[in-house]
Order: C-alpha cells, then structure tokens, then sequence
C-alpha cells in the first residue's frame, strides 16, 4: 500500500514538488491544506487533487500519512510540532524553526515517535555541495580549514511580490524576517560536507537605509534594522566558517547561493561564475561543466510567480547528479533549484518506506538553522561572541538512508 501525502500551502514553491510526490511510486495519493479558498481550489484543479482540507488542522485529521510543509517561514516550527504530534511524518521546507525550544521540541518528538522529520534543503543537492561532500568523503581536501558561503537574493530580485502572494495585506510584517533567521541555504553548504557544527558564532547587520517600510524597528514581526548580517562562525572540528544572508547586494551570478572550501591539502573555490579545484601540489581543475544545470522548463501552476524567481524553478540536472538513483517515474519531470527537488522527494519518501533517517533529518537541521538564530542576537549585540547549543546526534541504532539500497 503506498502513502498519502499531504502538501501544506499553496503558494509558489508548492506546485513545484506535487507533480513529483504524484509520480513517485512509493505514493499513492497526494492530498492538499490551504487556507485560501480560491489558491486551494485552482492548485487542486491544477493537479487532479482530490482530498482537499481548508486547515492544517483538518489535514492532521484525516488518513494522511505525511505532510509536507510550505508555508511562510515564521511558521514551521509550530506547524511541524503539531503535525508530529498528530502522528504524522513531516517534511517542512527551511528554515526549521524560529527558536531553539522549537528545534529541540521537534528532536524530542522525533525521537519519541521514529517518525520521518525532513528538512527541505535544496542547497543539499547542489552541485557544488555534492562535488565538496564527495572530494572532503575521500579526504581530497585534508584537514578542513576554512569555509564560507552566502545566498545573496535582492528585495528586488522577486521577494517583493512573493512576500505580498504570501502575507497579504500584512506582508511587510513578514518580509521584513532578518535574514539569519533563514541561514540554512548557506550553512548547509559547508557543514553538509565536514559533518561538523557551529560551536560559537559573531555577526554584524547591515542597518537597512532604503525606507520600503520592509526592515526597521516597528516594521515587521521581530523589530528587526538588518537587510544584510555576515557571520563569523567556529567549527566543532576546529575550523572556521563565514556565512553572508544579503537582501540588498547589487550583485549578479548564475547562482543566489555558492560557496568556497578550503582544507590543508585541497579547496574548491566557487564564484558565480566559475567553479575551480585546486591541490597543495598546484593542481588546478575548472570543473564548471560537471556542476552546470542547464534551464529546464517551466512547471506548471507558476504563472503567478515572478519573472526574476522562475529560473529557480526552472533547473536541470548537472552531470554530477546521481540521477541513476532517482525513480524512472521522475523522468522528464520537472525538477529546479539546480536539481534538488527530486532528490529531497525521494529521500523523504524512501526514508518514510524504509524508516531510516533522510540526510537532512531533525539533528542536521537544527545544526543548519541554530547558528542563524544565535547570529541575529550576537548582531544586536555589535558582534559579541554566542556559544551554540549543541542538539546532539539521533540515537545511534537509528540507521541512515542510502538512497542506493532501496
């Protein structure tokens, strides 16, 4: 018997990852929650949903095995306890939670039930990810050094109208979320690879000057001044990190988010524009034609999305994806976010059929998203150093996904 998936919001990222539940094999119906009428109605139409429920709420009702979570940010952490609690398994897009009582009442609840939590980070899959996760694997890099990475997305670049489809009337009071409260893009990218965590972490804000009524204090739900906060990070294997979350950069690439790594033996250094590995030795390697994705196509349902974030959804595989692993049913399917969002469907699903931890379980995501939190405070604080909390490991006769086995 296969599962039933239920897909939380139906904005813009949603109708990206319903086609792909719809056709993995291991799912036999996908059913749809959403508080707007009309958006619940049309994406329903959209995709030949059947079971539709007007709540989160509703949904935690029904027979539904799992759901997956795509609602505003502010939200997840509140609606994955609650989704958990009902028994279900969860996959909730980024950022995991606002808080760290949130993260760590989700890891309770995880490791209470063995439910399947996941967190949906696309920079997991990235090319550039996959390539320094596989090169650190084999000890190509050496003793891990120094690391950075950043998601550079301008206001401009589309969030204006993403943020209005998703807060409504009141959207500013959400827009304005300071940018280390969503870090994961960028500190997955480096930790992904090492396995190591943030023990201590500095950062500064940038005091937003442009006057949209967006950042400032009285403007949005959390007070907060920053568009732009970088974060000086320690690393639990001794190394070092820095992590840039920028909302106004006049700044252009192929990419939002990218990364550089640099161990004692070799690093890869990612410009976005150009991908190069280098060796102690003077070995010097571009492999930008390994980690390209080129466009794809437009998926259906993004008619409403803006013209400057539909190429996110519009991305291919590069030739590092291991597509060999991927469901046949996934062929010619749509795909975007540089060819993550098919492997993060079926990591989720094979994950809940074999009940092994996904890569991106609750432990990971709590060391993906904790350092953000601690960053905002530590940049109220002109910088002071914050020490981390430490979220521990999952229980050690729970086995990990090899997504090969199954």
């Amino acid at each position: 018997m296969g599962l039933k998936i239920g897909v939380v919001g139906a904005g813009q990222f949603a109708p990206c990852f319903i086609p792909l539940f719809q056709a993995h094999p291991n799912v036999d119906e996908v059913y749809l929650a959403e508080l707007v009428p009309e958006r619940l109605q049309k994406t329903a139409e959209t995709f030949g949903i059947k079971q539709t429920f007007g709540s989160l709420e509703e949904l935690c009702r029904s027979d539904v095995d799992a759901v997956a979570i795509y609602t505003q940010r502010h939200l997840h952490g509140e609606q994955t306890l609650q989704a958990l609690r009902a028994g279900k398994h969860v996959y909730c897009a980024v950022p995991m939670a606002q808080t760290y009582e949130e993260m760590s009442a989700i890891i309770v609840e995880v490791a209470k039930s063995r439910l399947i939590y996941m967190t949906g980070e696309t920079s997991y899959y990235y090319p550039s990810t996959i390539y320094a996760r596989d090169r650190f694997a084999k000890g190509d890099f050496g003793d891990f050094v120094y690391g950075e990475a950043q998601y550079i997305h301008d206001m401009d670049h589309g969030f204006y109208d993403a943020y209005r489809y998703s807060g409504g009337e009141q959207w500013k009071r959400t827009a304005g979320i300071p940018p280390m409260y969503y870090p994961t893009h960028s500190v997955s990218m480096i930790l992904s690879v090492t396995g190591a965590r943030a023990t201590k972490v500095a950062c500064l804000g940038y005091v937003d000057k442009s006057g949209d009524g967006v950042f400032g204090k009285g403007n949005n739900l959390w007070d907060n001044p920053y568009s732009n906060q970088t974060a000086l990070v320690r690393t639990s294997d001794g190394g070092m990190g820095r992590f840039n979350e920028f909302r106004r950069a006049g700044w252009a690439g192929k990419n939002s988010v990218y990364m550089s790594m640099f161990g004692t033996e070799g690093s890869f250094e990612e410009h976005g524009l150009s991908q190069v590995w280098t060796t102690l030795s003077h070995e010097l390697t571009d492999v930008s034609d390994l980690l390209d994705c080129p466009v794809h196509y437009r998926p259906e349902g993004l008619g409403h999305v803006n013209a400057e974030l539909q190429a996110d959804f519009m991305k291919g595989m590069a030739k590092i994806h291991p597509v060999e692993r991927l469901p046949k049913t996934f062929e010619n399917k749509q795909n975007g976010h540089f060819g993550s969002h098919q492997f993060l469907v079926d990591d989720f699903v094979k994950s809940i059929a074999s009940g092994d931890l996904p890569p991106n379980h609750a432990w990971n995501a709590a060391k993906y998203c904790a350092p953000g939190l601690a960053a905002h405070e530590s940049s109220l604080k002109d910088g002071e150093w914050l020490e981390l909390p430490d979220f521990g490991s999952p229980p050690a006769d729970w086995r990990l996904l090899d997504p090969y086995r199954i």
